[in-house]
């Protein structure tokens, strides 16, 4: 890249995710001929891509550079910040640097994927400075709803760069520290060129709120009730999982985990130093035997999750558990902007079973592991920067987030985009090109792009239906046999007049071409499948995909 070069002192930022989206977190500084890269994570796909689960931001610009990439330093363990690193590996392979608890995530991850021998994580400490090529590096460590959330301090000869990662301030926190406010304003008086931070909870006038409160209202909620209680949150969420262990333990209940990464994370915690009085376990094939008021249930699936354990549940497919009239969901988490509508669809599923939903909007149940104003002004106060770049965030999100540094005292603000290559300086920060950019959608066990012909046939047939023609002809191209249909999500008559119809313009098509163009099949496929969409969208209003086989037979 023209702009990289050993002996350009100056300071870039390019994200390449996260910026204009919650999710997908995947930043690079760029300094002295080389990248940094900071997380590298993955969001839901949503119903935008059917048939998909996850969508990983494109490293395709990280990938031409990566014998400039020094190293990927990972803030926390979230799935938005390390999701994506076994499927992207082979991209880009670097160095990678984390705190114990994190590295312990991602090496199970990179075992799962096959991958356990092709990479060593450096382990990491905080307050421990390092060097990762030009770049001089330190972990802050930060509350978050997960072990070893961590701010990134970044020295670099230009100035000295704050990534914070997803952090919050929390007074009693059950994992992790205080609020660090002597370290954060040391950095401050230090001097802090740019501050390039979280902007999720940005709306929310109150401070994000302690953990240790969600314990004690938890424990009370669950009092309350009489039948097998359902605790559903994010695996992640370290802080979380001891806190409805100590439920269990408060109200004289057996603990159940259901969900892979149910146990996956608290296996880590465990080996890590966490969850040290975590109660035992219960296996699931017991507590169905067990009587209601003695079980408390935690869970995946707070998103809605159709593969996850408590969509398996509410639609009585579950293997072992069921719930029954009487019984309590508590979806101890945020509903993320995006999955409203599959939340709405399984609240609606429990409720027709007669299955009390309790939901963040209900009752106190969560709080954010993100800051909210209040806390964003103290972090601005503390650190002081020069200029700050939202990030994690959509647009809305990092344009109040830049508006909330600037009543703060912060002369320079900038709202990136992905794929924009910022500058920073004395001087500010500016945009002074972009780069490529875009989205990879993991589509079962295949990472294929955004733009991959098979989700859009997918899509439309989701949405305007599919239509399969076969053709058997002699090598002079007339028809062998009559053509053979296969019509997917489309309004058909009873009678089969439609297809009828259908096999009739197949026919028609054929008899009118001359014999020259019935010889050619690409002329013949065409031609048969402009005809079939043409009468679907004058006969039905749909637009079907339409694929069309012309098989010859040789005398």
């Amino acid at each position: 890249m023209a702009y990289l070069r050993k002996s350009d002192n100056r300071l870039f930022f390019l994200p390449l995710g996260g910026s204009g989206e919650i999710g997908m977190n995947l930043n690079l500084y760029g300094h002295k001929g080389q990248w940094l890269m900071v997380d590298c994570g993955m969001s839901f796909a949503g119903d935008a891509y059917p048939g998909v689960d996850l969508m990983f931001p494109d490293p395709a610009f990280i990938e031409g550079e990566k014998d400039r990439l020094c190293g990927l330093v990972v803030t926390h363990g979230h799935e938005d910040h390390i999701g994506a690193i076994p499927y992207l590996w082979h991209r880009f392979r670097c160095p990678i640097y984390a705190t114990e608890f994190t590295a312990a995530l991602i090496n199970d991850k990179m075992r799962e994927a096959g991958l356990a021998d092709e990479v060593d994580i450096n382990l990491v400490t905080d307050d421990v400075p390092f060097d990762v090529g030009p770049f001089n590096i330190t972990y802050l460590a930060l509350a978050h709803s997960i072990a070893e959330g961590h701010g990134v301090v970044i020295r670099t000869d230009v100035g000295t760069l704050f990534h914070t990662g997803d952090w919050k301030l929390d007074p009693e926190p059950l994992i992790g520290p205080a609020c660090p406010s002597d370290k954060l304003k040391s950095l401050g008086e230090e001097g802090v060129l740019a501050l390039v931070g979280d902007s999720t909870n940005v709306f929310s006038p109150r401070n994000a709120g302690s953990e240790r409160a969600v314990r004690d209202s938890l424990i009370d909620i669950t009092k309350q009730q009489q039948n097998r209680v359902v605790i559903t949150t994010f695996a992640s969420n370290v802080a979380r999982l001891d806190t409805i262990g100590e439920v269990a333990k408060a109200t004289g209940r057996h603990l159940v985990l259901l969900g892979r990464s149910m146990h996956r994370i608290t296996k880590a915690a465990k080996e890590t130093g966490y969850l040290q009085n975590f109660p035992a376990v219960l296996d699931e094939e017991d507590a169905a035997h067990l009587p209601k008021d003695k079980v408390l249930i935690c869970c995946t699936g707070c998103q809605g999750e159709s593969r996850a354990a408590l969509a398996r549940i509410a639609r009585d497919d579950h293997k072992h558990l069921t719930l029954s009239p009487g019984d309590t969901v508590i979806f101890s988490s945020k509903i993320i902007p995006g999955n409203e509508l599959t939340l709405g669809q399984l609240f609606n599923l429990l409720s027709v079973g007669g299955i009390k939903v309790i939901t963040e909007k209900d009752d106190f149940v969560h709080v954010s592991g993100h800051p909210g104003q209040p806390d964003l002004e103290d972090m601005y106060a503390w650190v002081r920067p020069r200029v700050a770049i939202p990030v994690h965030g959509e647009h809305r999100h990092l344009v109040a987030h830049a508006d909330l540094a600037k009543k703060n005292a912060v002369t320079h603000t900038l709202v990136p985009a992905n794929g924009d290559l910022i500058e920073i300086g004395e001087n500010g920060a500016t945009k002074i090109d972009e780069t490529v950019y875009g989205r990879l959608l993991l589509d079962g066990t295949e990472v294929i792009s955004v733009d991959d012909p098979a989700v859009a046939d997918r899509r439309r047939a989701s949405h305007q239906g599919f239509v399969t023609v076969s053709l058997v002809l002699d090598d002079s191209g007339f028809l062998l046999a009559d053509p053979k249909l296969a019509v997917l999500g489309l309004p058909m008559d009873h009678n089969g007049m439609f297809q009828d119809q259908l096999l009739d313009i197949c026919e028609s098509v054929l008899e009118k071409m001359s014999a020259r163009k019935r010889q050619s099949h690409e002329t013949v496929v065409e031609s048969v499948r402009i005809a079939i969409r043409r009468h679907c969208r004058s006969a039905l209003g749909k637009n079907p995909g339409v694929a069309v086989m012309a098989t010859y037979l040789e005398d």
